[in-house]
């Protein structure tokens, strides 16, 4: 369907309400001040139609007040779509609990204040939704707004020094790096302030005192996204110092706003509620300390009705409760359930059809509208082109569907036809903690080991300025035992990498110039040469067998795939699209799914299943515990209940007689999935032609059971799930060993989950609960000694008395287990006090709160997957990490705690993985007589010297197996390229004064590969710091000089003096001086024999042949004769 005809629908709808009489008439009304009106029967996303009408017709501020944020959210999404989101604006309550002010959120106090700042500025009218708690706040005033408002517009006179002083006065924290709001940084000439009125931080950039540019930028990336001409800058407007006078947001806004109110008896016993609930905390609140009164931040039930007395009212419940001069009738129903029977759906289209009605289906995306159309096509192939006319297909994704009789207008929306969750999505600023990423964890601080390639171990010392033949430069310092120190130069930043080996022991440090660490680098080299053969031996031999080829998909298939009740995230449909090629390919496929916990890797894995079982093939499912075998086995089986597969399991809690009818069934081909323990791997498990091997929570098992698994899988196609990759397959899968597949997009709804580390304190473990308990969720509380589990159950039951509390540990009888989990599960109970046997898996969409007692004692990966327990659903997840004071825990766990506080968003559990490589030490990565060597050279150096073998072997011993992977690519000669020169070549503490900071971008450059990605650095540079200095300018110009070189063949490229000097590849046997381009370069000497000179020279490792270019007084010159050398 194309967008000419979508626009022709959505405006067709939108006629239909602008013309009806009824809504002519209501906005004649409203013209009138103060009037009461009440609308009947606007069910569903009718109400957005008729809202977006009225707005248009009567050109008046709106303010929608619906039952609960959820709703809120939903109507609010169906209007952005219907009058762009410029004119519809969000208010949410700023508290997660009334005087918990520490407790704000501040993306919502953020939200607010674009409301405020938005009426204050008198715009055209907009749409304010919202719903009680947020009106049940009261505002600061206009005029303590105006007074506090900071206006800026291009072209001002103003000096840096004024903005600061206003800042501090606003209460701004000045930072090196904004991140989050009511912050500001200042650099040279560029002020970055991040105002409470904006979703993005605005950068100013200064011409001496005069305001040049204003633009906005982006958190993550520090780099901008649109120019402005004027912005308005607001300090924080919850902060105690505007808590003296506040009003009413009623009394805030525009005396012409219409209010809407869904339901006005909930709205009004709901404030007085909250009103209540503030009371009692004012009152319980520490009398030493001056506390405002209730009465003054927040509005009760009776100040509303009669501040809203002086609006015009809308009221959308089938009672009113104001006096209502008018009512209007809507004669609208519910869209019917069709239970997923899409015969149901067609008849239902064609009576409506026969009957006059227009027909929409309202679709998240155009693959949802493709497959109305498949589905309706192989229901009825005959009348499919009568079909097509029956009904109109819209992208345009509302919250619920309607009938319409008086309009004759049928709306249906795909997610309650296929019963999917339909998401709401609410701008959300970013919070602090996202931004401590990978790249942290690999910056270097002072004092920290590092290991230098050609040096071995050292110690780093920090950047430093140096002089060279009076020339500065700058230049990181590496100190060596004896305190031999050792500079390296910017552009050899990629030899050096941070030292991670095994905690705790620091590591020897070696004697620059000493034989020790050449031979320690060749031992391990060859040792990894020879584990490595084995793995590609058998990786090589997988890759030549033939596998089972699967047929493209089915019908059943696509039908199988529309019926999943989520959205796909994108990177979910990339995985499941990867693993179908794979297994349509005719060799076995290795793969490895690494999706975060709660990610839909389950759901990749149950389409592979059914596509095994679709080609007539049985699948063994393999998971690490038994109440996970029972879960998948639930999974399963309800996610295939009406196709036909039929699906059993095995774990030690099915009896001698159930086990074997089990293993009957599989042998004989009548069970199509199996899901088991690792029982599945023993001798007396047989089956009869067993397609695909599905592995979850892979951390989990031990070797042993992974090499039984490969040898009855040898040609099986087999698919890996795991959230934590444990480093050996980590290892593996980089490479290229097998396939990776990484999901890390959140399933959308998913919220970060909020981890807290807590000490043991009564009193939150209280409120968490009873916090959760009031939500009607559901708690975990994790406490791995069986000894105490009683009297932990008991001290809950004491502190939240209403509360049902279940316990449960692995010593219980299986079938007690299981029921247990059972009734947790549907809900019987809220709190389970459990030891880890929940962390593999168990999935309790309702349990959003997860305590974890003695924290410090459990693994990294052990506590990412607990974690994964909570925040299944669209409600925001806390977990709370209970442990003593970190002065009293040991090293390793402090920092595990760390690295989960800091990895608290969605999709890190690769990252996870990442960082507990460094804690762990690098251990067994390969097997376990590795674990020596890494510590004793450092994970990142042992990787490169991996990678190096691996390379080796794919020349060498392997060259048939990867001929044709690299035909085509020119050899590269040199890996790397030294370069020494006079040249000034650097960032000036002028130009970018954080240390840390130049470090990483010095970092960065060495990271840039080609001309393009230069381009995009310099702007990132230009951007975030101002027009490059001369220097920095240099520093870029070496790079694309490095470039060229390097393609030529240098290997050692000397700028001094006025001179530029190449040295070519040192080893005189090497193949460069046959190639081609070794040719090209003669015949450049000979052609341009004015400027360069080629002469051999002894040197004291031999014979050395150079190029000498006379008279490069900058890189700009150096640079045009590089690469008339470089043309081809």
């Amino acid at each position: 369907m194309t967008q000419i005809s979508l626009a022709l629908s959505k405006s067709v709808l939108y006629k239909t309400y602008d013309s009806s009489p009824k809504i002519k008439q209501i906005v004649d009304s409203l013209q009138q001040a103060e009037q009461k009106i009440q609308l009947n029967g606007l069910i569903g996303s009718s109400l957005s139609f008729v809202v977006q009408s009225l707005f248009k017709k009567t050109e008046k501020p709106f303010l929608i007040i619906l039952n609960d944020k959820e709703e809120a959210a939903y109507y609010l999404n169906d209007l952005e779509q219907m009058i762009g989101d410029e004119d519809v604006l969000f208010y949410p309550g700023s508290y997660r609990r009334p005087y918990q002010i520490e407790d704000t959120d501040n993306a919502n106090v953020l939200l607010r204040a674009e409301v405020l700042n938005r009426i204050n500025s008198r715009k055209k009218p907009a749409i304010i939704v919202t719903y009680p708690e947020a009106l049940f706040e009261k505002v600061v005033t206009r005029k303590e707004l105006d007074k506090n408002t900071l206006k800026v517009t291009v072209g001002d006179q103003i000096s840096i020094d004024f903005i600061n002083e206003v800042l501090f006065e606003y209460e701004f924290k000045r930072v090196d790096f904004i991140t989050e709001p009511g912050e500001f940084s200042v650099r040279g000439g560029i002020v970055d302030v991040f105002s409470f009125s904006n979703d993005n931080p605005y950068r100013i950039e200064f011409f001496g005192n005069e305001v040049d540019s204003i633009r906005s930028f982006d958190v993550e990336t520090q780099l901008s996204i649109e120019k402005q001409k004027k912005i308005t800058i607001i300090p924080n407007v919850e902060n105690k110092f505007f808590q003296e006078n506040r009003e009413s947001f009623l009394e805030y806004i525009n005396n012409q706003t219409v209010l809407f109110i869904q339901d006005t008896d909930s709205l009004f016993s709901k404030l007085d509620r909250l009103f209540a609930k503030a009371t009692e905390i004012f009152e319980n609140l520490n009398a030493t300390v001056n506390h405002v009164a209730p009465n003054q931040l927040f509005l009760n039930q009776v100040e509303f009705i009669k501040k809203s007395l002086d609006f015009s009212v809308v009221e959308l419940s089938s009672k009113p409760i104001y006096k209502t001069k008018k009512a209007f009738d809507f004669y609208i129903k519910p869209q019917p359930s069709f239970n997923k029977q899409f015969d149901l759906l067609l008849n239902n289209l064609n009576d409506n059809h026969f009957n006059g009605y227009q027909n929409y289906l309202f679709c998240s995306n155009e693959a949802q509208a493709k497959r109305f159309h498949d589905i309706f096509e192989s229901l009825d192939e005959e009348n499919s082109e009568n079909i097509r006319k029956q009904y109109n297909t819209i992208v345009f994704p509302i919250y619920q569907g309607f009938i319409d009789e008086e309009n004759q207008l049928a709306c249906y929306t795909d997610h309650q036809i296929f019963e999917r969750y339909h998401k709401f999505s609410i701008k959300n600023a970013i919070s602090k903690k996202q931004n401590i990423t990978l790249k942290e964890l690999t910056t270097l601080s002072v004092g920290d080991y590092v290991t230098h390639i050609d040096h071995g171990i050292g110690k780093f010392g920090g950047l430093q300025k140096i002089q060279v033949e009076g020339k500065t430069q700058e230049a990181i310092k590496l100190v060596y035992a004896d305190n031999d120190i050792v500079y390296v130069s910017i552009h050899s930043l990629y030899k050096i990498s941070k030292y991670n080996g095994k905690d705790g022991t620091p590591p020897k440090i070696y004697k620059v110039g000493s034989n020790a660490w050449k031979i320690l680098k060749q031992k391990t080299k060859a040792r990894v040469k020879h584990i490595a053969f084995n793995l590609i031996q058998l990786y090589a031999k997988r890759r030549l067998e033939k596998g089972f080829q699967f047929a493209p998909d089915s019908y059943l298939q696509n039908e199988l795939e529309s019926s999943f009740i989520y959205e796909d995230t994108p990177d979910q449909i990339k995985s499941t699209a990867e693993v179908k090629a794979d297994m349509e390919s005719d060799r076995p496929m290795d793969r490895l799914v690494c999706g975060d916990v709660g990610f839909g890797k389950t759901e990749v894995a149950i389409r592979a299943a059914f596509k095994a079982v679709d080609n007539s093939k049985q699948v063994a499912v393999l998971v690490p515990t038994t109440i996970l075998a029972y879960q998948h086995y639930r999974t399963f089986s309800e996610r295939l209940a009406a196709m036909p597969v039929s699906v059993g399991y095995l774990n030690r809690f099915r009896t001698a007689k159930q086990k074997a009818e089990t293993l009957k069934q599989l042998a004989e081909g009548k069970l199509d999935i199996v899901i088991g323990t690792h029982q599945l791997v023993n001798k007396n498990v047989v089956f009869k032609d067993l397609g695909l091997l599905i592995v979850d929570e892979e951390q989990k098992f031990g070797v042993n059971v992974k090499d039984k698994l490969k040898t009855i899988a040898a040609n099986v196609d087999t698919l890996t799930l795991t959230a934590t990759p444990i480093p050996r397959t980590l290892q593996f899968s980089l490479m290229a060993a097998r396939d990776l597949s990484v999901i890390t997009t959140p399933p959308p709804n998913r919220y970060p989950i909020e981890t807290n580390v807590v000490g043991f304190s009564e009193e939150t473990i209280r409120d968490a609960i009873s916090y959760e308990i009031q939500r009607n969720g559901q708690v975990f509380f994790i406490n791995n000694r069986i000894e105490n589990i009683k009297e932990v159950a008991g001290m809950i039951q004491r502190l939240v008395p209403d509360a049902r509390v279940g316990i449960g540990h692995g010593q219980m009888d299986g079938a007690k287990l299981e029921e247990l989990m059972l009734a947790f599960m549907n809900g019987e109970f809220d709190v389970l006090v459990a030891t880890t046997i929940i962390e593999s898996g168990l999935d309790v969409p309702n349990a959003n709160t997860i305590f974890i007692n003695n924290a410090n004692n459990f693994g990294l990966s052990d506590l990412h997957q607990m974690r994964g327990r909570v925040g299944r659903s669209n409600k925001k997840a806390f977990c709370y990490f209970i442990c003593p004071p970190y002065s009293a825990m040991t090293d390793d766990a402090r920092k595990r705690i760390q690295a989960l506080e800091q990895f608290s968003e969605l999709g890190s559990g690769f990252n996870i993985a990442m960082k507990d490589l460094e804690i762990r030490g690098a251990g067994d990565l390969l097997g376990g007589e590795q674990s020596g060597f890494i510590n004793e050279i450092g994970f990142d150096t042992y990787q490169k010297i991996m990678n190096e073998a691996i390379d080796e072997l794919k020349e060498n011993e392997f060259k048939d197996l990867y001929e044709n992977e690299d035909s085509g690519v020119e050899k590269e000669y040199v890996k790397d390229l030294q370069i020494d020169t006079d040249f000034e070549l650097l960032f000036s503490d002028e130009y970018i004064n954080n240390v840390t900071e130049r470090l990483s971008l010095y970092n960065e450059l060495g990271d840039v590969k080609n001309e393009g990605e230069l381009v995009v650095f310099q702007n990132k540079l230009i951007d975030r710091f101002g027009p490059m200095p001369p220097r920095a300018n240099a520093l870029m110009n070496s790079i694309r000089i490095k470039w060229i070189a390097t393609k030529v063949g240098i290997e050692k490229l000397v700028m001094k003096k006025g001179k530029m000097i190449g040295y070519f590849v040192a080893d005189q046997n090497s193949d460069f001086y046959t190639s081609k381009r070794f040719h090209q370069v003669i015949q450049f000497v000979q052609k341009n024999s004015t400027i360069c000179v080629m002469k051999e020279k002894q040197t004291p490792a031999g014979l050395r042949l150079l190029l000498t270019f006379e008279n490069v007084k900058t890189t700009r010159r150096a640079l045009e004769l590089m690469e008339m050398l470089g043309k081809d």
